[in-house]
């Protein structure tokens, strides 16, 4: 056994159960209403991969993501999903699609996250995984989860650094995110399209003991980005009666990796009663009242915490 076939023998995925996965996201993205072309690419890489003449694994440790991306009907974005199913064996993505992740366990492979930390990153961060963890760490929003602070929120990020750092080997990374305009259009589409019942509804698997298909779930192209919007079904937005309230979009284009917002609608300060996108908040303020305006309140309202 070569050097290659050593690191890729034990606990990964198999080239029939990766397409068997690509070929169920294609079925279930096509009976939730997604882009037909969508649908198709996952088919025709599902094919792809149950032809080849090795598994994926090894294609990865070889020549790295771009081995996966010159393969016929593998562009960068199923290369990407066939690498987290050989590096975890999961795809986050495809749990989704079946109404059902569970990332807890996912953030609980951090060195000192144990399960009440993982459920709060989750429920706070309405984030599913590791990358979109990783962006949290450094905009702000892990440090002001309860009970993260600083020193934790940065032993996080170096242990998220060194957990990714062998994927990043693989190929770049991208943290591009559409504006917010498009992701509040987003938003209100998807709210829009549940309140007068015109979207497939799937049955989630946490917090839901009947199996009631009761969440809504949205999947369209805005603008070169494809995005999949659904209501928030953490423990939290169950627990403060915000699950029809908060919204969790998620994103990405041109093959680069899925990221993910919340949108919320703001109950303090300027944008009180406005929906935000959580950790872009200075971005809303800018679309809602102008550069200048919005820097304007913002003094203010800084002048205000000074006084008090």
């Amino acid at each position: 056994m070569d050097g290659v076939d050593a690191q890729v023998a034990v606990g990964r995925l198999s080239r029939g159960q990766i397409a068997d996965r690509l070929a169920e996201a294609a079925e279930l993205l096509a009976t939730q209403g997604a882009n037909r072309f969508r649908v198709r690419a996952y088919r025709m890489g599902a094919e792809t991969v149950r032809r080849l003449d090795e598994d994926p694994a090894a294609i990865l440790a070889r020549e790295g993501l771009k081995g996966l991306i010159d393969l016929r009907n593998i562009g960068p974005s199923l290369a990407r999903a066939i690498d987290e199913m050989v590096e975890t064996g999961r795809w986050m993505q495809l749990e989704r699609l079946r109404g059902g992740t569970e990332p807890e366990d996912l953030f609980r492979a951090l060195p000192g996250v144990g399960p009440e930390t993982a459920r709060a990153l989750h429920d706070h961060l309405h984030v599913d995984t590791l990358e979109a963890l990783e962006i949290a760490a450094h905009d702000g929003r892990l440090e002001a989860v309860p009970g993260i602070g600083r020193r934790k929120t940065a032993a996080i990020r170096d242990s998220l650094a060194a957990m990714l750092a062998r994927r990043r080997r693989r190929g770049p990374e991208d943290h591009e995110e559409p504006p917010v305009a498009l992701l509040l259009e987003a938003d209100a589409a998807y709210r829009r399209g549940a309140a007068e019942g015109r979207l497939r509804r799937i049955a989630p698997k946490r917090f839901n003991p009947d199996g009631e298909a009761w969440l809504p779930i949205l999947h369209e192209d805005r603008d070169g980005w494809s995005m999949t919007a659904l209501f928030s079904n953490t423990a939290l937005a169950h627990e403060l009666g915000r699950t029809h309230d908060w919204v969790v979009i998620y994103f990405g284009r041109d093959g680069g990796p899925e990221h993910q917002r919340t949108v919320v609608t703001e109950t303090r300060g300027p944008l009180e009663g406005r929906r935000v996108v959580r950790g872009r908040e200075a971005e809303c303020r800018a679309h809602y009242f102008g550069e200048v305006q919005a820097a304007s309140l913002v003094r203010s309202q800084s002048d205000r915490v000074e006084k008090r």
